[in-house]
Formats: structure tokens, sequence, C-alpha cells
């Protein structure tokens, strides 16, 4: 899965959102200064080459939708960094948590469970 500028990531979540969209009503999520519509029709069109979004025509106009969900997404960028930054070592992550104090004891039980029912089934 190809990866994501954090402007792309942001619009990907407004289709995650709000469902499928036409680009005019992608304007309507933004504060003042608002994009150019050009500028959002070039993006949501990079998405649709990259794989994220497809369209149905309606007219001259396109409504677009997701094709890759927003599980799918986050499963393949947290493989991505697990991958780059921990060498493929998910002990590595969770070490490194751990030493962070970002995971408790009662947090590290109930990891340990559910890797447990995973093996299990």
């Amino acid at each position: 899965m190809k990866r994501l500028t954090t402007k792309e990531e942001e619009i990907m979540c407004f289709f995650w959102e709000k469902g499928p969209l036409f680009v005019k009503e992608l304007l309507t999520f933004y504060d003042e200064p608002k994009p150019h519509f050009n500028t959002l029709s070039t993006i949501v069109r990079g998405l649709e080459e990259k794989g994220f979004l497809s369209h149905k025509a309606f007219g001259n106009t396109y409504q677009y939708f997701a094709i890759v969900s927003q599980e799918q997404f986050s499963s393949q960028t947290l493989k991505g960094v697990i991958s780059k930054y921990f060498n493929d070592s998910y002990l590595s992550v969770v070490s490194s948590l751990v030493k962070e104090e970002d995971v408790s004891l009662e947090e590290l039980k109930k990891l340990i469970e559910e890797v447990e029912k995973a093996h299990n089934k």
C-alpha cells in the first residue's frame, strides 16, 4: 500500500467519516481560508491513482468513495512503522512502550491473554 501525505490522509479521513463525497462537499469541511477547489480536486484524483478512492460519474461530475478502509490503512501503516523503526520486531515495540511507561502491567497481561486466544483459534 502506498504512503499518503499529511494532506492526503486528512482528506481520506473525511471519506472514512462521511462516506461518498463530491470535491465541492470537501470544501465545506475546511475553515477559512479554504483550499482552492482545483487543489482538492488534484489531491482527490491522486488518491484515486494511488488506489485509495474510486468514483461514480454523475453527468460531468464525480462522486468519490473510499475503497481502502481506515482499518486497512491503519494496519498497513502500523506494519510499516514496525518494519522501519523496530526491524520487524513486535517485541521491540512492546519493550519500547514498557520502557517509556506507556503500557501498564494490567495492559500487558491483557495483551498476553489476547495473544494466547489468537494462538488457540
